[in-house]
């Protein structure tokens, strides 16, 4: 692997981070790292073969503050955490996974992170609504703007994937993404954890950040709509400066609004959720792949290390997470 593939690494991690609950986890470079009440344990295997483990204490501030538990702001809380914990984590398997190269600095790494948030706005944010103003008569249309530039949104995320999903490294990434799935999904049937069984169970798991995403990507149709609503009602006129403007400080609200709608997909089965969970399970036919054994066996540990003494307290009982990496 060349460090170039690591800022796109870092921007494919922003989009698809999502706050996680119970046991969850992301994908990192020859890696997992596998989140618990109270810690996260990543488990990285070096070009030796040999895995390396680092376990970490975490309490969120949705635990602690009463203000930060609140409907729409333990989303935000929560995914600020997530990203924090994994560009940490994704930095730890870089210097596991490529020793021969130079771990970055502090300050690369914050202009590293830079770069990967102003390559997710630049294509996801800024590109739909500048070709929906020029292509399209319709800027005035608070409703059929967003939901061109919305399409224009998810089109352009679908062909990221697609294109990036062409890498071996990131093909590599995708396989480990559905490793952390199948050792979740066994853990979460109360079958024995181990290689045999998690191969059993599918890549794709309907609490995924992929899914959570898609989520977003909806809201963020209906909010941003409601927001030029009010824009014009107020000046008459909207441009695409003043669109940047309202909408990118709204992304964390949005994001908040896409956590709760996860969270209740999770507990209900009706027609409405079940459609609304169908579009995040066909993109994790690009976000995951069947992992080997030797990928599964680090999710495992990563699972194992994370939960430490409390593990064989753990295992064996059914659970319903309600989001996972």
């Amino acid at each position: 692997m060349a460090r170039a593939y690591f800022f796109m690494k870092k921007s494919l991690l922003i989009i698809t981070m999502k706050p996680s609950i119970l046991v969850g986890g992301q994908a990192v470079i020859e890696g997992v790292m596998m989140r618990v009440p109270g810690s996260y344990a990543t488990a990285v295997r070096d070009p030796n073969g040999e895995i390396h483990i680092q376990k970490k204490d975490f309490i969120s501030i949705t635990e602690t503050s009463s203000f930060w538990k609140r409907p729409i702001f333990r989303g935000i809380a929560s995914l600020y955490e997530s990203m924090k914990m994994g560009m940490r984590t994704l930095n730890y398997s870089a210097d596991i996974a490529m020793p021969e190269e130079e771990p970055q600095s502090k300050t690369g790494e914050f202009f590293s992170t830079l770069f990967a948030i102003a390559l997710a706005i630049s294509l996801f944010m800024i590109a739909p609504m500048w070709i929906t103003t020029t292509i399209m008569d319709i800027e005035k249309d608070a409703l059929w703007f967003n939901l061109v530039s919305g399409l224009f949104r998810i089109l352009f995320f679908i062909v990221y994937l697609l294109l990036i999903s062409l890498l071996n490294d990131v093909k590599r990434l995708f396989q480990y993404h559905g490793a952390e799935h199948r050792v979740v999904y066994n853990f979460e049937s109360g079958k024995d954890v181990n290689i045999k069984n998690a191969q059993s169970f599918p890549t794709q798991h309907p609490r995924c950040g992929t899914s959570f995403l898609f989520i977003v990507l909806l809201s963020a149709i209906l909010v941003f709509a409601f927001v030029d609503t009010l824009i014009i009602s107020a000046l008459g006129t909207i441009s695409l400066p003043l669109r940047l403007l309202f909408h990118l400080p709204l992304i964390p609200i949005v994001s908040g609004i896409g956590y709760e709608l996860i969270k209740l997909s999770s507990r209900k089965d009706s027609l409405f959720f079940t459609l609304l969970k169908k579009p995040g399970l066909w993109l994790q036919n690009i976000t995951t792949k069947n992992p080997e054994d030797e990928m599964v066996e680090v999710s495992i540990k990563a699972l194992e290390e994370a939960f430490g003494d409390q593990y064989e307290h753990m295992v064996g009982r059914e659970y319903t997470a309600e989001a996972i990496g």
